[in-house]
């Protein structure tokens, strides 16, 4: 029998168009191997609502791997070190992986390259990051021509299917996923994903075939946070339960603008991770110099700023969009996207707190908690990006309610407020028992907020 292979694992959790399976299959036999590696050098391990999701991600693969005669070995600590006990009780020193980009993604692969025969294979992303180049063979920073020069690219390969595995003569031991304790137990406040999700590469497919019946609808849709209209897709895009080329290829029959405005979004998720690969610590560091002097709020410091974050953090902000968004957020891992913008505007610009407040939250609460996408977003709305919304444009909460018809979706997260009539849901004048005060008046938010920025850029 030839030598076995190691399949590394990370945010690759499929059978399907996985080529660092197909790649070691085609060698011989396969050790699938997952490393929770949640103390490397510099690495953000995952946040709570990300562990709930790995949880279940990985039980599901282990069910489709013992359906198919094969087995997931887990094991705990550092990445390069755990592959190699592997490799060594295995009597194997061939290790495939798909290629990922987080700035400890690539410091643990070149540990793992040090010590191991590691083969790296793309198949993350529509693209390679950084292969997208201008015709001055620089990599893009703006969102636009990046996706005219992508979409030039497209399609991506046909997609690979489930490869067959051949067992080892003997398997390594592994951790049981349950010893792991990724999911929250007492309190248990994870409680509600279990409604809203189900994980792995079969739920996945189950979930782009729903989006196929409703993607004519997407361009208006998505913008609506009462219906029905997003993909809900990000959590397996984000583990690799499904490809994006897997996407791309199941959307070719459609060619509305829903279509086309969904594969703009399959573009972003490229397009922040080629920003991630430039700049390894965008979700740390602001890209534009003047919003390090702006004078934030400092929740460290300052006991008014700890409350109204704490307060943003809760739903209780008294604007009804940000506190439905918020507390979607909190019991579902997820928050619609376009409830996301507006919550994370009135965090920056109403109540004057540093962006990586809010981008912190998020990685700890999101199921979709991507470092690329969350950070590229982040930067985005707080103006401090390489590709940015400027930071005068401040969203104005209560028309932004009123324009998107918020009004049922208000009512399901706030129950508070569920016997308001369309009139008043948004901004109610007499607020119902239990339900905040304003934090701030939205006129005199911008105009502070406005100040601060004038403030920073008069000091550079």
């Amino acid at each position: 029998m030839p030598a076995a292979s190691i399949v590394w694992l990370r945010r690759d959790l499929r059978l399907a168009d996985q080529p660092a399976f197909h790649a070691a299959a085609s060698a011989g036999p396969v050790i699938p191997v997952y490393v929770l590696d949640d103390d490397g050098a510099g690495r953000r391990k995952p946040g709570g609502a990300a562990r709930w999701w790995l949880h279940h991600s990985l039980a599901a693969l282990e069910r489709d791997l013992d359906e198919r005669g094969s087995k997931l070995i887990l094991r705990r600590g550092d990445a390069a070190a755990a592959l190699a006990a592997v490799a060594r009780a295995a009597g194997i020193a061939a290790v495939h992986a798909l290629h990922h980009y987080e700035p400890w993604e690539i410091a643990a692969e070149k540990a793992v390259a040090g010590a191991l025969d590691l083969t790296l294979h793309d198949g993350a992303y529509l693209a390679p990051p950084l292969t997208v180049r201008t015709g001055s063979d620089k990599p893009y920073r703006i969102f636009t021509p990046f996706w005219r020069a992508l979409g030039a690219t497209m399609p991506p390969a046909d997609p690979l299917p489930r490869p067959h595995l051949r067992a080892p003569a003997n398997w390594p031991a592994s951790d049981g996923l349950d010893d792991w304790h990724l999911v929250p137990t007492s309190p248990d406040w994870a409680s509600g994903f279990a409604k809203e999700w189900r994980a792995g590469e079969i739920a996945a497919h189950d979930q782009l075939d729903d989006f196929l019946h409703r993607v004519g609808d997407y361009e208006e849709d998505r913008n609506l946070p009462a219906r029905d209209g997003s993909s809900r897709l990000s959590p397996h895009l984000h583990w690799g339960e499904i490809s994006p080329g897997q996407v791309w290829h199941a959307l070719a029959g459609n060619r509305g603008k829903g279509a086309d405005t969904f594969r703009s979004e399959l573009a972003w998720r490229d397009f922040a991770q080629n920003l991630i690969a430039q700049f390894p610590d965008y979700g740390d560091e602001p890209y534009r110099p003047e919003y390090a002097r702006l004078a934030w709020r400092d929740p460290m410091r300052d006991a008014a700023a700890a409350a109204d974050l704490k307060a943003w953090q809760r739903g209780r902000t008294g604007y009804p969009i940000v506190d439905a968004g918020m507390r979607q957020l909190w019991a579902t891992g997820w928050m619609h996207n376009r409830v996301r913008m507006i919550a994370a505007s009135f965090l920056v610009k109403h109540l004057l707190i540093d962006w990586r407040h809010g981008e912190r939250w998020f990685w700890d609460t999101l199921v979709d908690a991507d470092y690329g996408n969350n950070a590229t977003n982040w930067q985005w709305i707080a103006g401090s990006g390489v590709d940015a919304s400027l930071f005068s444009r401040i969203m104005a909460p209560l028309v932004q309610s009123a324009k998107f018809a918020a009004g049922d979706y208000i009512r399901h997260w706030v129950p508070e407020l569920a016997k308001l009539p369309d009139a008043d849901i948004h901004d109610p004048a007499d607020r119902p028992r239990g339900y905040p005060e304003p934090l701030v008046d939205h006129r005199a938010a911008r105009e502070r907020a406005l100040a601060a920025y004038r403030h920073a850029r008069a000091a550079s």
